[in-house]
């Protein structure tokens, strides 16, 4: 990070915008997360109102995010609109086993509904928060990202009828956070804690049902909450392929699912480590989980590094 000047690199990604973008209308699809907020708040600095940006609501976002977003973006001028497009995203990838298989069908609804919205709009570019980790982990074969199309050699101008502009494709992590710093987005969104572009359908090992969706949802809001105050990279469960025998509060057998807590340090995403945290802590977590969420009879707790590991499980 020697020697990176973020605002620098502002001046020099709003130049460059301005001229890729010429005179036409642009959209960029927001999730709350530092990446895609520092594209379109360069692209807001750009072209102003001819940007256009969208949440995609595809039923796999945490609880009450479309609304938390928009808020958070609004203050710094951005106009969301939001697009309900769940039944969509959840039936192309209902049933889908296979990790890969699950980025790859994400991937192709995203840019088939995206494609929809940004010809509704009248764009015919868009800007995209595609980071450096992102290409390196796709190219390598670790996992497919799903906002990674040039670098492997898709044209989503022949494929979607839309270019792609990526100002921040040469960046890690710590390098965007510094970016929104100089940019004046809220806190938090430059420190906010990383959220899968497939969003929760690979925080759900296995088959995707929406019996799982719904338990993944209800996990997450209680993670969140619970450790809103550690300092850490990520935060987060995985509901876990297969069931466990338990018992009811009444004694009797309780045949329920498994959920796993991750908790990672890392500054760039490229290595981490997992945080050693409080048993007393652990255990509320394990409580809220299993007291909130009847279906769930047993709470594991990750203490993989990456490596060996990567940070989400698929």
């Amino acid at each position: 990070m020697s020697g990176f000047d973020p605002k620098r690199f502002i001046e020099d990604k709003v130049e460059w915008l301005r001229r890729e973008i010429g005179g036409e209308t642009a959209v960029v699809a927001v999730s709350g997360g530092v990446d895609s907020s520092v594209t379109a708040a360069l692209g807001l600095r750009a072209i102003g109102e001819r940007l256009r940006p969208v949440f995609l609501e595809d039923g796999f976002m945490r609880l009450g995010e479309a609304e938390r977003v928009r808020k958070a973006l609004g203050r710094v001028g951005l106009k969301v609109r939001v697009y309900d497009v769940q039944e969509e995203f959840i039936n192309a990838l209902t049933g889908i086993k296979d990790a890969e298989r699950k980025r790859k069908a994400f991937r192709e609804t995203f840019y088939r509904v995206f494609s929809r919205i940004a010809s509704e709009l009248g764009a015919r570019i868009v800007l995209q928060g595609t980071i450096a980790a992102d290409i390196v982990e796709t190219k390598g074969g670790v996992k497919t990202q799903h906002n990674v199309l040039e670098q492997i050699g898709i044209n989503p101008m022949e494929r979607y009828g839309f270019r792609v502009l990526e100002p921040l494709k040469e960046l890690y992590k710590n390098q965007v956070r510094l970016v929104a710093e100089a940019l004046g987005l809220p806190g938090e969104i430059v420190h906010r804690r990383p959220f899968p572009g497939p969003g929760l359908s690979i925080r759900i090992l296995g088959e995707i049902t929406r019996e799982k969706l719904s338990i993944i949802k209800r996990a997450t809001a209680v993670v969140d909450e619970e450790l809103s105050d550690v300092k850490c990279f990520q935060a987060f469960p995985v509901l876990l392929e297969g069931r466990a025998t338990g018992l009811a509060e009444d004694g009797s057998r309780k045949y329920g699912y498994i959920i796993a807590l991750r908790v990672v340090a890392s500054e760039d995403a490229m290595t981490a480590n997992y945080v050693r945290l409080e048993w007393g802590r652990l255990e509320k977590v394990r409580d809220r989980l299993i007291s909130a969420i009847p279906e769930v009879s047993r709470v594991l707790y990750d203490i993989t590094d990456k490596p060996p590991a990567t940070i989400e499980f698929e």
